[in-house]
C-alpha cells in the first residue's frame, strides 16, 4: 500500500491512508448538517468540472467555480464544501477568495464518510495527516545514524497543500505558503511538537507566495521571527552539511536526498559540473562518489561559503572539488567559447513563480 502511494502522486487524494473510525452517516452534506456550526459555505463547480477533482486533482482553480452559496461569504482559510453542478457535495477543503487556488481540497466525500471524525475538522485532520507522514518516514528508516535531515511533510505529497516541514536533527523548519497554514499555525506547531523528537521550531513564511494568497505580509517577518539559531549541522547519507537557517527555502533542499545519493553512485572517475549548486549538495556527493574533478557554480556568496565549509566538514580534497561565484548563463557561455566539457552536469535552477491560469 505504501509503495503504491509513492508511485501514484497524481491520485494522492484517494491513495493515502484513511482514518479508521466507522461511518455513522451516508453523505458529506449530512456530516456538515450534524455539526454544531452549520453555516458552512458551499463552492459549486461549473458543469463537467467535478470529475477532475474526483479523480484526484487537489486544487480547485477559480475558473472552475460557478457560484458560492452561503451568507456571509467564506473568508480565506475557512472550511467549505465543494459541490458538483447539482449542488451535491463531492469534497471539502479550505477556501481562499484571493488565490488562484480557490479551494485546496482536503477530503473527498468517500473518505469523509469513512471517517466523519476528520471530516470538516481541520485540527483532527492535521493530527492524522502529520502522524501518517511521520509513520511513513519511519518505515523508510528516517531519521537514522546516517541521515538526520529529511522532509517530514511534503505539501500535496502528504495531502497538506501549502505546508512543508523539514527536520534537521532536533529542529523543525516549517515553510508556510498558503493562507490556511498561517491561520492554523498554533495547531501545526502543536502537531510537530507532539512528534517527540523536535526541540525547536523555525517558522518560515514564503512572503511572495503568501502575498498572492491575500495575506498582509507587512509585519509577517517580525511576527514569525522564531528562529532559534542561524546555523546548524546535519548529516545526510553519511555526508555532513552546514546549513544556514536564514538561507533559501528551509535552508536545505531535503527533498533532493535520493537524487543526491544517486549522483554519488555514478560519479566515480568523472569530471562533474554542478550548476546552481547552492551549498554544494550534488557536488559533495559527486566528490564523495569518486569524481576526479568537481566544480560548483552559483551566484550566492553566502551559499558558496557554506559549500566551501562543507568541503572541510567532509575532509574532501580541495584540489578535486571547488566552487565558483558566477551567473549560470554567463558561465555556460564562457564554457562554450572555451570548448570546455564535463562527463556529468547537474542543473537545478531556482523555480520561477507559477503564472495564474484557469481550468
Amino acid at each position: 500500500m505504501m509503495l503504491q502511494q509513492l508511485k501514484l502522486p497524481s491520485r494522492h487524494l484517494k491513495s493515502l491512508p484513511f482514518c479508521s473510525l466507522p461511518s455513522t452517516t451516508t453523505t458529506l452534506q449530512e456530516i456538515a448538517s450534524s455539526l454544531p456550526t452549520k453555516g458552512i459555505a458551499k463552492v459549486v463547480l461549473k458543469k463537467g468540472k467535478a470529475q477532475l477533482f474526483k479523480d484526484g486533482s487537489p486544487m480547485v482553480y477559480s475558473g472552475a467555480v460557478d457560484r458560492i452559496i452561503g451568507r456571509p461569504p467564506p473568508k480565506s482559510g475557512d472550511v467549505v464544501l465543494v459541490a458538483d453542478g447539482t449542488e451535491k457535495p463531492i469534497a471539502w477543503g479550505l477556501y481562499n477568495s484571493v488565490s488562484m487556488f480557490c479551494v485546496r481540497l482536503m477530503q473527498l466525500e468517500e473518505e469523509a464518510i469513512r471517517d466523519p471524525s476528520c471530516a470538516l475538522n481541520m485540527e483532527k485532520l492535521l493530527e492524522t495527516r502529520i502522524g501518517a507522514a511521520k509513520q511513513l518516514r519511519r518505515r523508510l528508516g528516517l531519521p537514522s545514524a546516517r541521515t538526520n535531515a529529511y522532509r517530514l511533510v511534503n505539501s500535496e505529497g502528504d495531502r497538506l497543500s501549502g505546508l512543508i516541514v523539514d527536520v534537521f536533527g532536533d529542529l523543525a523548519v516549517i515553510a508556510s505558503s498558503a493562507a490556511w497554514v498561517e491561520k492554523y499555525k498554533p495547531e501545526v506547531e502543536a502537531c510537530i511538537r507532539r512528534i517527540g523528537e523536535t526541540n525547536h521550531i523555525n517558522w518560515r513564511p514564503s512572503i511572495e507566495i503568501l502575498r498572492e494568497e491575500g495575506i498582509d505580509v507587512t509585519n509577517l517577518k517580525d511576527i514569525h521571527s522564531s528562529i532559534c539559531r542561524e546555523r546548524t549541522k546535519v548529516v545526510e547519507n553519511g555526508i555532513s552539511y552546514a546549513i544556514s537557517l536564514v538561507g533559501q527555502k528551509t535552508g536545505f533542499y531535503a527533498d533532493q536526498r535520493e537524487n543526491r545519493l544517486f549522483i554519488s553512485t555514478i560519479s566515480a572517475g568523472q569530471k562533474v559540473l554542478d550548476v546552481c549548486c547552492y551549498s554544494g549538495g550534488f557536488a559533495l556527493n559527486a566528490a564523495c562518489g569518486g569524481a576526479v574533478d568537481v566544480l560548483g557554480v552559483d551566484t550566492s556568496l553566502p551559499a558558496l561559503e557554506l559549500a566551501r565549509e562543507n568541503i572541510i566538514l567532509n575532509n574532501l580534497d580541495p584540489g578535486r572539488i571547488s566552487f565558483l561565484r558566477e551567473d549560470a548563463t554567463e558561465f555556460m557561455k564562457g564554457a562554450l567559447s572555451r570548448n570546455e566539457s564535463w562527463d556529468l552536469v547537474i542543473l537545478d535552477p531556482p523555480k520561477l513563480a507559477p503564472k495564474k491560469k484557469e481550468l
